[in-house]
């Protein structure tokens, strides 16, 4: 796993560069290993995820996605089925707005939009 996140660290910048600042890649690489994210690496494209506990749901959020477009919703498929298996009833992401388009065709639509201001 450790070769692999390596593999993927640039993808992983990438993505974090999006973020607003809340982690880095030393944060990532700590979640991962401490198990409280997944990392999904393929050849030319990695995915992060976290499972995020409700009150009254549990849901798969894709934290990071980094790579060519095509190989991260390849994987979309596999990421489902291991949310379910994990009990989770939805899957969430947030990201740039391409996200939208991207993901229209498997069924995703906007449920939230989220604003930032640095102060």
């Amino acid at each position: 796993m450790v070769d692999e996140f390596f593999r993927c660290s640039k993808w992983i910048e990438d993505a974090l560069a999006y973020g607003g600042g809340t982690h880095d890649l030393q944060d990532v690489f700590d979640g991962i290993l401490e198990g409280k994210m997944q990392l999904w690496p393929a050849e030319r494209g990695c995915i992060v995820t976290e499972i995020a506990i409700f009150p009254r749901k549990r849901v798969l959020h894709i934290f990071l996605a980094g790579g060519e477009l095509d190989q991260i919703t390849d994987m979309h498929e596999d990421v489902t089925a291991w949310a379910k298996s994990q009990n989770c009833t939805a899957l969430t992401l947030s990201g740039r707005p391409g996200w939208k388009k991207a993901l229209a065709p498997f069924g995703w639509s906007p449920t939230l939009l989220t604003l930032s201001k640095e102060i």
